[in-house]
């Protein structure tokens, strides 16, 4: 019985750090080709379309798209494939 709460025990301590190590990032993306008002919605549709993004902000005016998302399901490649394969080539702002 002991062996078991010891195994049950260490099982969840694994998943609660694994937990905390996981985040909330947010990245801002230089994104190509948004030539007109409404560009911004085809980009931003895209971006929301990937697992794990909580949110997205995109500007026409800056060529630019601020993605939050949660590091354990999307990473940076995701999200600018997803906007390359709707036209818009995007790369990490620096």
């Amino acid at each position: 019985m002991t062996k078991l709460f010891t195994s049950g025990a260490f099982a969840f301590a694994v998943l609660a750090s694994s937990a905390a190590l996981a985040g909330e990032k947010t990245i801002t993306l230089a994104v190509e080709n948004m030539y007109c008002a409404a560009c911004p919605h085809t980009v931003k549709a895209s971006l929301e379309a990937v697992p794990g993004v909580t949110k997205a902000v995109v500007s026409y005016k800056d060529k630019t798209a601020v993605v939050t998302y949660d590091d354990t399901k999307a990473d940076v490649k995701a999200l600018t494939t997803a906007t390359t394969d709707a036209g818009y080539p995007s790369a990490p702002k620096s």
